[in-house]
Formats: structure tokens, C-alpha cells, sequence
């Protein structure tokens, strides 16, 4: 606490470099940092789900993760493929 306060008297802060917007927390990297993150999370509390309060085995989740993934995949092609450009 004491060097914390130290470094706010003593204006210790004013020598360091900002961080570049790059990396900045509303930057988009960050942003699609984050949101793949809480995809992860949902994933995983979805995976619970399964296997937990239905009672469906380990594998059976994976392959409906896995059946899902494949699916988004397909639709996503197929929306890119008819909005794209030749």
C-alpha cells in the first residue's frame, strides 16, 4: 500500500508509456479477445448442462458441440458464399 501511494505523491506514473490503442481495453483485439473468452465460458456451463442436469454421457456432448460447430460452419460458408463477390 505504502509504494502504491508512493508512486501516486512521487507522480512515478507520469514516466511510463501509455498502452498503444492496439491493446487497449476498447480496442477491437481486446474486444474479440473478450468475446471469445465468455463464448468459451458458455461453452463450458453449456457442457455441464449436458452432462449433469440431463444426464447425457461426456461423448454425447462433444459430439453435439462438435454437430454444432460443423453446422455453424456450414451456415456461415453458405451466408459468405451468397454475399460475397466474385
Amino acid at each position: 500500500k505504502t509504494d502504491f501511494i508512493n508512486f501516486i505523491n512521487d507522480q512515478e506514473w507520469k514516466s511510463i508509456e501509455p498502452v498503444s490503442s492496439w491493446f487497449g481495453p476498447s480496442s477491437f483485439l481486446m474486444s474479440s479477445m473478450s468475446a471469445l473468452f465468455q463464448l468459451s465460458m458458455w461453452i463450458r456451463h453449456g457442457h455441464g448442462y449436458l452432462t449433469e442436469n440431463l444426464g447425457i454421457p461426456v461423448w454425447g456432448s462433444y459430439a453435439i458441440f462438435g454437430l454444432a460447430t460443423l453446422f455453424s460452419g456450414l451456415v456461415l460458408g453458405l451466408v459468405s458464399e451468397a454475399f460475397g463477390t466474385d
